[in-house]
Order: C-alpha cells, then structure tokens, then sequence
C-alpha cells in the first residue's frame, strides 16, 4: 500500500493518488469560478445585442405596446381639443408614441365615443404641416399613399413625381394594398387612372409596377445578370435609340438583389455604370423613373436618406418630402434610414430637422424620429 498523507482539506488520510485527484478537482473548481464572471458578462452581452437589434419596423411597435388604452388615448385627446385652445402636446405625445394599427383604434373608439371623426376635429383644431402630418399618421400607410396618388392625377395636370416616387419604391404587397385602398378610397382603379394620366414609356413602367410581379427571393442567378446586363446594353447603348421595353422587364421584375447582381455585370461587360447609360440614354420622367428603380435597388435606405437630406439642403425645405417619408417609413425602416443618413452626411436626421422646421410640425417630427 502506498505512502499516506494528511489532506489540506478535511484532514484525513489520503493516498498520494487520491491526494493527486483532488488537487485536481480544486484546481478545476478554481478555473470554473474565474471564468464565471466572463461568462456571465459574455452572456449579458449577448442578451443585450439581441435585445438592441431591433429590425426596422419593430422599434415603433415595441415603444408603442407600453401601456397603450385606447379609451384613455381617446380621451386624451378629446380633452386636448375641448374649448378654449388646443393642448397640441397631448395631440403630438399620442400620434408620434402609437403605431398605425393603435392609431386606427383609436379613430374608431374616437368616433364611437364622442360621434365624430378624429381627422375633422383635428382638421379644425390645428393647421399647416402640423395639421397635414398629424393627417398622415391617422391614415394607415396604404391609405395615405393613395390619397397622395390621386392628388397628384386629380384635375388639370399630373404631379409625375409623386407617381415615380411611390410606385417604383414600393414591394409587391405594399404595391397591392395602395391599390386596394384606392380602391377602396375613391371607387376608381388606380391602373387605370395612371393609364389616363401617364403617357409613353412612362405609362408603361409605371403600369409595369403595378402589377406588383417583381421577383422577391433572395437568390442571384449569376448568369441570368449578365445576360440581363447585355440586353440592357443592347437596348440603349448598344443601339441607335433605346428599347425601352428591355429596359421595363429587367427593372420592373427583378429582385432588388438580382438587379444589383446585374449593375455589377453591367460595370464588368460595358465599363460604365447604369446609371449613367441612362442618363445618356433616357430624359424627362422616364429617366426619373428608372434612376429611381436602380437607386432603390441598390440601397433603399440609403435612396430614402438622400431624399431626406436634399429636401433640407440649402434654403428653403420641401416639408413634403419630410412629411411622406418619415410618416410612411416609421414602421418600415426608419431606424436604418437614420443610421444611413448619419453614415453620408456626419449629422443626425433629427438634429437637421430641428434646425430646419420649426414649432409644432418640428415637435411632431422629432417625436417620430425618436
């Protein structure tokens, strides 16, 4: 039998084996307890990140569901519209804090209440771009882009660029839902209407559009782009004149990611960006309309910023373009469109807002930024 031993721990005999083996144990248990701290931080971390990463869309939707009741937003904001005045804090703090679905609610429980409309109340109450963005968010995003649609074709005249500006910006099912709600708005087909109101190759992308037919998956056929990126060559450059309808196919069916699949092919066969064939090649609001397709493919958040940032640049601001695309893009990818325009321009988007709107409108717009 071997040598014993007196143990350290609970000063009984071992044999130099057990010894050996126990000083092994405590030699783990030692470790175990110092990388307890890092795993526990590791850990936090982690939940933290997922807890940060917030997906456009959801951010609005997870401030929204912190103590919302819709009989007490009701009767905010009643209250805030009652008599002498108007309480336009209470009126900003409810529309900027509810998603749209929250904000639908509470018209209907406005109306069932108090047996009237929220938008004529509010209509009566407040007015300019406060009263047009306070509008826009009582209207669910389908529903204020056809409202937005058959303004810009209504009467002598037609606003091309509201058309170009929504229409080749929007996925399939946004595309149906503007549709149904015009629909549904107006008892008219809004096919038609931009059928009426449009011309040229210009009627023809923008129908095109509107049969909501782009491809949406997120497979790239490699193949598939460059014989895409030929045929748009051969169709404008290529050419004496340009094939406008090679140029409708590929950008109006796409995928975002196959398109930007076929500008890289593009740039590798030709030599020269898209977007400055068409600029060569196209004029007017067609070549509007197709720089619109390709910057939005290449990086819709990034499209959306630029848009934002020109509408402030220099004197004057295009408080339309502020109002559309924060209201409709609260609940889609707002988030990123601010990482994005901090990214291009070195300033935040509600620091250039402050400093380029002014009072209530301003308040209601840095609310929705935040």
């Amino acid at each position: 039998m071997g040598t014993s031993r007196i143990c350290l721990c609970c000063t009984t005999t071992r044999t130099p084996c057990q010894a050996l083996l126990t000083h092994i144990l405590l030699t783990i248990h030692k470790q175990q307890k110092l990388l307890l701290p890092s795993f526990r931080w590791e850990n936090r971390f982690r939940k933290d990140k997922e807890r940060n990463s917030i997906t456009p869309g959801s951010r609005a939707k997870a401030k929204s569901d912190q103590g919302f009741d819709v009989d007490r937003d009701a009767k905010k904001l009643h209250k805030a519209c009652k008599g002498m005045g108007t309480d336009e804090a209470a009126i900003i703090e409810i529309l900027s804090s509810r998603t749209s679905n929250e904000r639908q609610q509470i018209k209907q429980k406005y109306k069932a209440t108090y047996g009237k409309d929220l938008e004529e109340v509010l209509k009566s109450e407040l007015s300019g771009n406060f009263e047009k963005t306070a509008l826009a968010l009582l209207d669910r995003p389908c529903e204020y882009a056809a409202r937005q649609l058959r303004k810009a074709m209504k009467g002598l005249g037609t606003d091309e660029s509201v058309l170009i500006e929504i229409l080749c910006t929007r996925t399939n099912k946004e595309i149906i839902a503007i549709k149904e709600a015009y629909q549904k708005l107006f008892d008219r087909s809004l096919e038609s209407d931009v059928k009426s109101d449009t011309s040229g190759n210009l009627k023809k992308i923008l129908v095109s559009l509107l049969q909501a037919n782009r491809e949406e998956g997120d497979n790239v056929d490699k193949d598939l782009a460059g014989q895409d990126a030929k045929d748009l060559y051969d169709a404008g450059e290529g050419r004496w004149g340009t094939d406008e309808l090679a140029f409708n196919e590929v950008l109006a069916q796409r995928s975002h990611k196959q398109l930007r699949a076929t500008f890289q092919a593009y740039q590798v066969l030709i030599g020269k960006d898209i977007e400055e064939a068409i600029e060569s090649e196209t004029s007017g609001n067609l070549k509007k309309a197709y720089l619109t397709l390709v910057r939005s493919a290449r990086d819709l958040q990034g499209y959306f910023a630029d848009r934002l940032y020109k509408s402030m640049k220099g004197a004057g601001t295009d408080e339309e373009t502020l109002i559309d695309i924060i209201v409709t893009r609260a609940e889609v990818d707002l988030p990123a469109i601010k990482a994005k325009f901090q990214e291009n321009y070195q300033t935040s988007l509600s620091d250039m807002v402050r400093a380029d709107t002014s009072g209530d409108f301003r308040k209601l717009l840095v609310a929705l930024l935040h």
